[in-house]
Parts: C-alpha cells; structure tokens; sequence
C-alpha cells in the first residue's frame, strides 16, 4: 500500500508462503526468503518481490526464516505465484526433503 501523499510504500516484515500439493498443504506460514526451482533456474524470493508467475521445475524448494528454522521440500511441476509479499507453490508432486528440520 502506498501513501498517496509521497508515494512511499511501508518496508515489508516477510512473507506469507503456502505449499500445496494435490494430496495436502505442505506448509502454511511465515517466511523471511524463498527459493524455488523454476523450470528454467533457480528463482530467489525476499520480501517486496515484484509479482510474478512462474512454471516450477524438479528440484529442491527452500523455506528460510520461517517460525521453524528452514524447510526443505523436493516438487516437480506446477507453477508458482508471488503477490503482495505472498507466495503460493502449487506442486503437481511435493513431498518434504530428507533432513528437512
């Protein structure tokens, strides 16, 4: 939201990300950075992200600075959608990674 006066927006706190896959919300919380394997690289997410949409690729997808240190999840296929500091994976197939904590 941006003040009309000087079109100055409010510094941004983190982020909201939610991971779902067809069988269950993987993970539904805060965030302070995202990586998120894109069909064509590696996309790194902070806070004031400019919106974007994105096909995911295979790979490992990274939660960092959430309520319980760092989560791993290993997806493949769907896309990825950030907006307004919110970031939605929807994983055709998502599962958590090994040694995620």
């Amino acid at each position: 939201m941006n003040d009309a006066a000087t079109g100055h927006r409010p510094p941004a706190t983190g982020l909201t990300v939610e991971v779902v896959s067809p069988e269950a919300i993987l993970y539904q919380g805060p965030a302070g950075s995202v990586v998120v394997p894109a069909y064509d690289g590696l996309i790194g997410i902070l806070p004031r992200h400019a919106p974007m949409l994105a096909l995911l690729g295979k790979g490992t997808l990274t939660i960092r600075g959430g309520a319980s240190g760092e989560q791993r999840f290993q997806v493949g296929g769907g896309f990825v959608q950030v907006r307004d500091n919110r970031v939605r994976v929807v994983a055709e197939e998502a599962s958590p990674a090994q040694g995620s904590r």
